[in-house]
């Protein structure tokens, strides 16, 4: 064990080799490895083969035990350079002999072609005519597969050197694409890296028994991909290393097969052997060590092949700049380590999986973790394992909380494979990182965090409850009631059934023991009670309806005839098992108002037609409708009374032949809370009552109207009584809030079923008269209440006023003719009530304080989800012709400042305006940047404000999109109504020309016009503009945005020199040299300094390719713990070294602030400068285009970068731009 330790403390020195510099180099870079003592005797060189091939490096990095000729050692080159083949005499051989050639072979992978062997024989049959020309045959199907137009020749093979072939086809590569064949998007990608694994796994099956051993078929081709694995072109490198690492896997196949050979023959040799002398067959003995000694030749010669293909090619691209190439290398190490363990499943290897955890791009990390999961999935494997197990834990623990969702769903499997397999598993803290992850709003994840859960759950289950299914099932639900009621993670329990139900559908569907623990008189807590009955209610609905949560995305998958015909039997199971039960539920539960709210929603899951079915379920619907309106009449709780809306709008339905029982049930229950309502109507209005008939009657009222959702009230006739109770409370003063909010909900709705009404019907005149005269008065009463102290009052008739108006447009109409009388449009004065209250209560921060300091931040949450339906409801009054068009300045104003919170509500009411007039949606924008301007003028101002307005504009200007041909018309339209507003006459008392720093505002908006266009906006403004001000900065400065030809590049590509595509083949680009302490230079360490590259945690060794040359040599620093047992061998630049080395940026020094006509010139000087420093850095940088280098393999810190949240507790709809604008 301590030597093993050994290996992971000291982690074996790796060689200082070069790995791949730039790939805009052309030319190859050999390089001398550094030669490393060999510890101990060398063994003796085997006389019989004179290998063609022996890339040598230092014995620590290989996992294979081969022995090493002395005699090459002095002949070790860099593996760009080492094809090395064993002297021969040059033969002349006719190369027109017939066979396949390589654009044959080619063209059979790319076409994905099923009949590899066919191929790989023809080849077969051509090398053994000419082995020289088969092997050139086949290189020069690689070079092709690698997308280059070289070829090699049979003078370039005989006569030059790797490197020297390998310069040469550099030289020669297509430089017409940056594609190549494995990097072809579309589906010939998969198909041609399908077909050339295809290829080499039957080449090495076909020569496994004789050429494989021939000694220059595979070594040579082993170091022409060795050489071509180290070049600085994408290309070659990327093919190459795929192909040596299918052989290096086809290699371990044959050596495992060649290994159980030899200790077969070895275990026979050994029986024959201790056989005495008259019974033992010299015959046999001999032929038996003749094989034996043929085996050991064969796997020492396998060895030595497998040996140069791990040092010459894994050990340096295992950790390449190309994330493919990454990938392909760790995807084969876990086929090495899981095919022939006795080699290669040793700590030698498993250090690359360990360090590969680390790496930045994701497809690695994912990579690693499948690799991982292979092995753990082994029982013999688990005590090579240990030892890996316990320095890699704590990363794999942490990569549970990885950005990338994928990663994050292997990651946890492999933590259950590791808590299921080995022997210590996981502890309990340990496994408290995983708990959390069933409230996860991704839906695999939060799966495989539920599978994780049951199986620890089911761990806790004592032996003696296993012996019987239903016990056993009792006691998991016990045990998930724990876990919810005591972990306290969420309080929504549709995310942990959601979580938990691919897995443990038995347990969550056993309605059987879970209404039995409920009616229990003892057993269960009150907490736990509550909580059951929540699993419960969550589990019918999940059976019922296979509906995900609100947040968690199932995505586009259909439910199969099968999945139907399970959900529809779950129904029934579900219905005939609770339809006799939940009366005697309510009844027991009925006091509790969070659990009978939840318990009446169980109804809305079932077939409720079945309750025709026999008479003794008609029995149990009488009872149903019974304990309903018992707890209408018990609770005023709004959740409780919202809950049997929806169960009576359910039994109330047409569809169902027992919903005239319904019907009179609830009828009942109206007329007896509108007497309670009438008994107290009259003190009311006199002011006569006391405070137990205002609670009577306001109780009463707010029940009525929480029934209303469900049943007409029109003939009640409580319209008038409600507006009259409002109107004498707001003459009075006495605002009850209660009271009040109630009347408005039950005119409002009385007035909803009697349009509802209408449709359907055909009402007199008089009555669409009465009607129209109804909708007049309520909204005046509502006017009113817009100005009234009590918020929930004023918020109520907001709501309401945004539904009626609606419901009274002209759209609502359009297709009835004779209801045109009933349109009411809103007057100027409730327009102006209704855009105050936007300004006044929406757009504010007024409340925040209030809510901060009681940290009630479910309150908070629900007060911003409350706003977000009320602009909603007045953004819907804008799109659908209610409000003119220009009402919606009072919403795009606060676009900018308000964006988190109203933001996505902002943008799709521009995009609806756009549809409707392109040319009044574009005046409304610049309307509404017009309307800041004057407050700002007005006020007290300062630079700072003007460049919000600008910030604003520049919003709104992406907003147009990128079609400019479309925009063109609203675009010109904004900017003619911008000019005129800058020189518009002085009204009196004013400045003259107050109004020209808008052109500042209006530049924002000039890169989006057409080039003809600019011209027409630049005579306008020669037109518009005074002699006098021509010259003021806003002026040159709109001027210059409408000369300025921007470039269509992203503004990235701009800063980072519009460098060539991750895939281009390689050009040596002039690097433009900067003068010291410029603004380029400035520009360009600011943006480097504030990308998200930094870590706090010690950079591990190995998360960099690029060995870097500082300009200057740096000051030596101690590396830190985790740097040394990561890696002692390697010095290189942590990622906050790398990056964080540019200047800081340049600080403004703030002036103080003075009268804007005063410091206008000034400022708007400094502001011009900086926009021409600013352009011409633009230039600056598209002339420089410096190289781009790729991404590099990085710290990755997946514990302060998460991409996972918990679904947030409030109740969301699932796509609420949809329910507020349709």
């Amino acid at each position: 064990m301590d030597a093993r330790e050994s290996v992971w403390d000291s982690l074996d020195e790796l060689e200082d080799f070069s790995d791949s510099g730039s790939d805009y180099e052309t030319t190859i870079k050999t390089t001398k490895r550094r030669k490393l003592a060999v510890p101990g005797p060398q063994p003796p060189k085997r006389p019989r083969r004179k290998p063609a091939l022996r890339v040598t490096s230092s014995p620590h990095n290989s996992p294979l035990p081969a022995p090493v000729d002395p005699s090459l050692q002095q002949q070790q080159k860099s593996h760009g350079s080492s094809r090395q083949v064993s002297p021969r005499r040059a033969i002349v051989v006719n190369e027109r002999i017939p066979g396949i050639s390589a654009e044959d072979i080619y063209d059979a992978v790319c076409s994905g072609k099923s009949a590899m062997v066919t191929v790989v024989d023809e080849w077969l049959d051509s090398y053994k005519r000419s082995r020289e020309v088969g092997l050139l045959v086949l290189i020069n199907f690689i070079v092709r597969s690698c997308g280059c137009k070289g070829v090699v020749s049979r003078e370039m093979l005989d006569s030059m050197q790797n490197a020297e072939i390998i310069s040469s086809l550099t030289k020669e590569f297509n430089e017409d694409s940056v594609n190549y064949p494995l990097c072809t998007p579309g589906p010939q990608l998969k198909r041609f890296k399908a077909g050339l694994c295809e290829f080499v796994r039957v080449l090495v099956r076909s020569c496994r028994n004789s050429l494989i051993y021939d000694e220059y078929l595979f070594p040579s081709l082993l170091a022409l991909l060795t050489g071509l694995s180290d070049s600085q072109v994408r290309a070659f490198r990327h093919t190459s290393t795929l192909l040596a690492m299918k052989l290096m896997t086809g290699l371990v196949e044959v050596a495992v097969i060649v290994s159980v050979q030899l200790q077969t023959t070895q275990r026979q040799h050994n029986m024959e052997n201790s056989k005495s002398q008259d019974n033992r067959a010299s015959d046999r003995l001999e032929e038996l060590e003749a094989t034996l000694s043929e085996l050991q030749e064969k796997r020492e010669e396998l060895s030595s092949m497998m040996n140069a293909t791990f040092r010459g090619v894994f050990v340096h691209r295992y950790r390449d700049r190309l994330t493919d190439i990454r990938v392909l290398c760790i995807e084969d190490l876990g086929m090495w380590l899981k095919i022939d363990p006795e080699d290669f499943l040793n700590d030698g290897c498993l250090k690359y999986l360990g360090w590969t955890l680390h790496d930045k791009q994701s497809p690695v990390r994912l990579q690693c973790v499948r690799a991982l999961q292979g092995l753990y999935q082994e029982e013999e494997f688990i005590g090579r394992l240990e030892l890996f197990t316990s320095r890699f834990k704590e990363r794999i623990l942490s990569m549970a909380l990885d950005k990338d969702s994928d990663v994050a769903v292997d990651v946890v499997n492999l933590l259950l494979l590791i808590h299921q397999r080995t022997e210590e598993g996981l502890r309990e803290e340990e496994c408290g990182h995983i708990y959390p992850l069933v409230y996860a709003s991704h839906r695999g994840l939060a799966s495989a965090a539920g599978a994780f859960l049951y199986n620890k759950l089911k761990g806790l289950i004592s032996s003696d409850n296993q012996e019987k299914e239903r016990s056993d099932k009792a006691a998991f639900l016990q045990i998930l009631i724990s876990f919810y009621t005591q972990s306290e993670f969420h309080e929504h329990g549709a995310y942990l059934v959601d979580s938990l139900w691919a897995v443990a559908g038995s347990e969550l569907r056993d309605w059987e023991s879970m209404t039995t623990f409920l009616l229990k008189e003892a057993g269960l807590t009150d907490k736990e009670e509550g909580a059951l009955i929540e699993l419960m209610i969550c589990a019918v609905r999940q059976a019922a309806q296979s509906t995900s949560p609100v947040g968690r995305a199932q995505g586009k998958k259909h439910p199969n005839m099968k999945d139907k015909k399970i959900q529809e039997q779950d129904r029934r199971r579900i219905t005939t098992h609770f339809i006799p039960l939940l009366p005697q539920l309510l009844t027991k539960f009925s006091a509790d108002a969070g659990k009978v709210s939840r318990l009446l929603k169980a109804p809305l899951y079932f077939k409720l037609e079945m309750y025709n079915s026999a008479q003794w379920l008609e029995t149990h619907l009488d009872l149903l409708l019974s304990q309903v309106c018992g707890i209408v009449t018990k609770h005023t709780d709004a959740t409780v009374l919202e809950a049997c809306t929806y169960l009576a709008c359910a039994l109330c339905s047409d569809t169902y032949t027992f919903s005239s029982r319904a019907h009179l049930a609830f009828s009942q229950l109206m007329d007896h809370l509108t007497e309670c309502f009438n008994m107290y109507l009259g003190d009311l209005l006199q002011g006569s009552a006391d405070d137990d008939d205002l609670y009577s009657a306001a109780t009463a009222l707010k029940r009525i109207a929480a029934l209303c959702g469900a049943k007409d009230p029109t003939g009640w006739k409580l319209f008038d009584p409600c507006v009259e109770l409002l109107k004498s409370r707001l003459e009075s003063g006495e605002l009850d809030k209660e009271l009040m909010v109630s009347a408005l909900k039950c005119a409002a709705f009385h007035l909803m079923w009697a349009k509802v009404n209408a449709v359907n019907s055909k009402p007199a005149e008089s009555e669409l008269t009465r009607l129209r005269r109804e909708v007049r008065s309520f909204c005046k009463v509502c006017q009113t209440c817009l100005s009234v102290n009590q918020a929930e009052v004023r918020e109520q008739a907001f709501e309401l006023l945004c539904d009626l108006l609606m419901l009274y447009s002209k759209s609502s109409v359009r297709s009835e003719p004779t209801l045109q009388s009933l349109v009411h449009l809103p007057s100027d004065l409730l327009r102006s009530e209704m855009a105050a209250f936007l300004l006044d209560y929406i757009f504010t921060d007024s409340e925040d304080y209030e809510l901060n300091v009681e940290g009630e931040e479910e309150r908070k949450i629900a007060l911003l989800q409350r706003k977000r339906n009320q602009l909603g409801g007045y953004c819907k009054l804008v799109i659908y012709g209610v409000l003119d068009l220009s009402a919606a300045t009072d919403v795009f104003k606060h676009y900018s400042k308000y964006f988190k919170d109203f933001g996505d509500i902002i943008k799709e009411t521009m995009s609806r305006s756009k549809l409707i007039n392109p040319v009044l949606s574009a005046l409304t924008v610049c309307l509404s940047l017009q309307q800041l301007f004057s407050e700002m003028l007005t006020e007290e101002h300062s630079r700072r404000d003007l460049n919000e307005i600008r910030d604003l504009g520049k919003r709104l200007a992406m907003s147009f999109g990128i079609d400019l041909q479309r925009v063109r018309k609203p675009l010109v339209a904004l900017h003619m109504d911008g000019i005129r507003f800058a020189f518009r006459d002085p009204q009196e008392g004013e400045e003259p020309l107050r109004n020209v720093a808008f052109l500042e505002i209006l530049s924002e908006f000039s890169f989006k016009l057409l080039q003809k266009d600019r011209a027409q906006m630049a005579a306008s403004l020669k037109a518009e503009c005074p002699s006098a001000a021509i010259s003021w900065p806003p002026v040159r400065m709109y001027q210059q945005s409408l000369e300025t030809r921007f470039t269509s590049r992203p503004r990235k590509q701009q800063e980072e020199g519009g460098g060539v595509s991750s895939h281009e083949t390689p050009v040596a680009k002039r690097k433009k040299t900067t003068a010291q302490g410029s603004v380029s230079s400035d520009t360009r360490g600011s943006w480097l300094e504030s990308s998200s590259l930094h870590s706090s945690l010690p950079t591990p060794a190995l998360t960099s390719t690029v060995q870097r040359q500082p300009p200057k040599p740096l000051a030596s620093r101690k590396p830190t713990a985790a740097e040394s047992d990561i890696s002692s061998g390697l010095n290189e630049l942590d990622s906050e070294d790398e990056f964080s080395s540019g200047p800081a940026m340049r600080k403004v020094k703030p002036s103080k602030r003075r009268p804007l006509h005063s410091t206008m010139t000034s400022l708007y000087q400094q502001d011009l400068t900086s926009n021409l420093t600013l352009l011409s850095l633009i230039e600056d940088v598209e002339d420089e285009e410096p190289e781009e280098e790729e991404d590099e393999i990085e710290d990755y810190d997946s514990d302060l970068e998460t991409g996972y949240t918990l679904p947030s507790s409030r109740h969301t709809p699932a796509s609420l731009i949809d329910e507020l604008f349709d």
